[in-house]
């Protein structure tokens, strides 16, 4: 029944989607095409302003995927672009990292190893290259690659492999970082 009702829903929305004019899906997308859709809203509270420091760290461990099977905690980072973008606030490059670490290691396979692995093309690369396209730092846990038998060469070339989540936790927060958890 669950299924039936996520089904009705994605098939909604993706009628919705399919009727809105172009200008409209760009609102929905303004600095990441295609991952990361946003509900545009003018005159809420809390909305940064253009020149606001809005650096962060995203720490990923979650395996959750999300529609087309991409992990839903790296869609977050899109979604969160976006709605920076949606308020006229774009970050410099670097300004945004993601440490991942945990069940969520595999994500970073780059397509062949996640296709040996996994049977398929990884459904993160595409989301992976848009947000570094975007400047988005991307770091996973090495001793997580090695608690699940990943050696760095096997990771996407986009990713910089760190000594692990827990120092890079600790380092970046010392200097100051949020960090949002999934």
């Amino acid at each position: 029944m669950t299924n039936r009702i996520g089904l009705a829903a994605g098939m909604a929305m993706a009628t919705l989607l399919a009727s809105m004019p172009a200008a409209a899906q760009d609102a929905r997308h303004p600095a990441i095409a295609e991952y990361g859709a946003i509900s545009p809203l003018d005159n809420t509270a809390n909305r940064p302003a253009p020149d606001d420091d809005m650096r962060v760290l995203f720490e990923i461990s979650a395996d959750g995927k999300g529609p087309g099977g991409a992990n839903s905690s790296l869609e977050k980072v899109a979604r969160y672009l976006n709605l920076l973008a949606s308020a006229g606030n774009t970050p410099e490059a670097g300004d945004v990292k993601v440490i991942i670490h945990g069940p969520a290691t595999p994500l970073v396979l780059a397509d062949p190893a996640y296709r040996e692995r996994f049977g398929s093309a990884n459904p993160n690369t595409g989301m992976i290259a848009a947000l570094q396209g975007a400047g988005v730092d991307i770091h996973v846990c090495g001793q997580a690659l090695a608690g699940n038998d990943i050696v760095p060469d096997a990771v996407n070339p986009a990713v910089t492999v760190d000594l692990s989540a827990i120092t890079t936790l600790v380092l970046l927060q010392r200097q100051g970082w949020p960090v949002i958890s999934d």
